[in-house]
């Protein structure tokens, strides 16, 4: 059998839906995992000895176990613990939990590369904890964690496709579905790869950019 593009190019409406599909769940995953994430890793910071453990275990168990096992648990195991979701609220909170996990250690990280007696000598000029967040400790920590809030959110642009699973109707749910019914699964695979190669270019390159811009913004001139 010969390699045919057009079996994907006469399909371009539902290829372009299920890129919608794709782009809308990464953002809002993105969206929630960094809100999550920042708020675990304030909490870390900021509360007693036992939440911070449990804080811990949680994130430890979520970057522990693959994202499919978590996503098979919440939207076919949730049923059980009487949460029931439809398959789009399933990934986007998978998705968003998922990321939470890995978005709070960068923010840890960040947390701690600032030093403590910066922290310190603002307190002591009568900054208040929420001004000395804002106006001491994100703008530099931005700095540190910048390279690794890109590399994440590129990762997380690639797990949409296991959203697929719950029959959400992204990329590769839709494109998958057109290789089955015209068995033309070289040229389908082959376009998956290609939008997704295409998707996390645009992201690395949105973040190289921004990368500059944090750059030149905080860091003074010589």
């Amino acid at each position: 059998m010969s390699f045919d593009p057009a079996v994907i190019l006469d399909r371009w409406p539902e290829v372009l839906s299920g890129l919608g599909v794709t782009l809308g769940t990464w953002i809002v995953g993105v969206v929630i995992g960094l809100v999550l994430g920042f708020i675990l890793a304030l909490m870390q910071r900021g509360l007693g000895r036992v939440v911070r453990a449990a804080v811990r275990v949680v994130i430890e168990i979520v970057r522990g176990t693959p994202f499919l096992v978590q996503l098979f648990i919440l939207y076919y195991g949730g049923p059980g613990f009487g949460l029931v979701l439809d398959p789009i609220g399933a990934g986007l909170l998978g998705l968003g939990l998922y990321a939470g996990a890995y978005f709070a250690e960068i923010f840890r990280a960040g947390f701690e590369s600032v030093p403590k007696g910066q922290v310190e000598a603002a307190a002591c000029l009568g900054m208040g904890r929420a001004t000395i967040l804002m106006r001491i400790v994100l703008p530099q920590m931005l700095v540190v964690i910048l390279p690794a809030l890109v590399n994440m959110v590129i990762l997380l642009s690639k797990e949409t496709a296991i959203l697929s699973i719950v029959t959400i109707p992204e990329l590769t749910f839709v494109i998958r579905g057109i290789g089955a019914e015209t068995f033309a699964f070289v040229e389908t695979t082959l376009a998956l790869a290609l939008i997704y190669w295409g998707l996390v270019e645009v992201a690395a390159g949105f973040g190289r950019w921004a990368e500059r811009r944090v750059g030149r913004f905080l860091v003074p001139a010589s």
